[in-house]
């Protein structure tokens, strides 16, 4: 593994998975909350996030964490490994619940600086977000996990014990 993407629903574990796989393997790690969002939240432009999404796709090395599914062709044709973390939605929810109130008021390791974790109007909306995208999104990630490009190793984790296996030997899965 060099190039690995790391694809799933807001809540699915990306970020956790991204770091505890860079500590093993060295690899650099980046999130694709840091490319969408600048300080206060804002949001960049399509075309900021392009920019700097291909930037780390040119990269040698990486693991690369989150959606802008615009660039989920160049990344795939670039990664040599594909994860994807299709997680049920409930379960997505209860996380993206969880973390607002553990992290409430703080940025998180995978956020930009300057967008601290809320629970608020814009949670209920996130949260309406995930439900309405779910099957949309999912149906991206299912057209690159059944015809993958012929170079790309893809792993499919649904459950916290698959995780915890692909985390024991990455090498070694499926």
């Amino acid at each position: 593994m060099k190039r690995v993407m790391i694809v799933g629903g807001p809540g699915s574990g990306k970020s956790l998975l991204a770091r505890r796989l860079g500590d093993q393997t060295g690899l650099p790690v980046y999130h694709m909350d840091k490319i969408h969002f600048r300080a206060g939240w804002l949001e960049r432009t399509r075309e900021e996030k392009d920019r700097l999404t291909q930037e780390v796709h040119a990269k040698d090395a990486w693991i690369f964490e989150g959606g802008h599914s615009r660039t989920f062709p160049e990344r795939a044709a670039r990664a040599d490994t594909f994860i994807w973390l299709d997680v049920p939605v409930g379960l997505r929810i209860f996380r993206v619940l969880k973390r607002s109130i553990l992290h409430y008021g703080q940025t998180r390791p995978d956020l930009a600086e300057g967008c601290p974790e809320r629970l608020n109007w814009e949670t209920v909306e996130f949260i309406r977000f995930i439900l309405r995208t779910r099957r949309s999104a999912r149906s991206k990630l299912m057209q690159i996990y059944r015809n993958p490009p012929n170079h790309l190793r893809v792993v499919r984790l649904r459950t916290k014990v698959e995780i915890s296996a692909f985390l024991q030997a990455p090498s070694s899965q499926p």
